[in-house]
């Protein structure tokens, strides 16, 4: 039996809603991909029905992965949370203390971790370093760069 991986609510909705499309919306387009592709001839020199297929078997690979993840999903409504420590769902206001560069991050499940966005995974050095501090408190973080410092600043939910 696997454990159960934390996934904020919002998490669990972005991937309910993309399972959704992919089963309605995604697979009816390619199974008429593909049946166009057939009325074209033969099968084994149709570059059409080929890349179809390919569409297909990623299409039902990534609605396994995702019915997975919601299966081995804890889902936490981060809303609820009151916590002056760094925890799970937080939003975390930090300080590089050589560059006095600014970032937030929220630490999310796995699944959700988007950089660009600012979501962190909960098992990311940032986060694993952030995970029990206090405003005010200093973490470091071991990077391919070397350790980085960082102070911090605030903490929301």
């Amino acid at each position: 039996m696997l454990n159960k991986v934390p996934m904020t609510l919002q998490g669990a909705e972005k991937l309910k809603a993309e399972l959704k499309r992919r089963k309605t919306e995604d697979r009816s387009r390619i199974v008429e991909a593909i049946s166009v592709a057939r009325d074209h001839g033969d099968l084994s020199e149709n570059a059409e029905y080929h890349a179809a297929k390919e569409q297909q078997s990623f299409n039902e690979g990534r609605i396994q992965e995702i019915e997975t993840a919601l299966a081995n999903a804890e889902i936490i409504d981060t809303s609820r949370i009151r916590s002056t420590k760094v925890v799970f769902g937080a939003q975390v206001r930090v300080v590089d203390e050589k560059t006095d560069t600014e970032s937030v991050y929220r630490i999310v499940g796995e699944d959700e971790a988007d950089l660009e966005q600012g979501m962190i995974s909960i098992t990311s050095p940032m986060a694993r370093g952030m995970i029990g501090k206090e405003e005010g408190d200093t973490i470091e973080v071991r990077a391919p760069g070397g350790v980085h410092r960082y102070e911090i600043l605030s903490i929301r939910f």
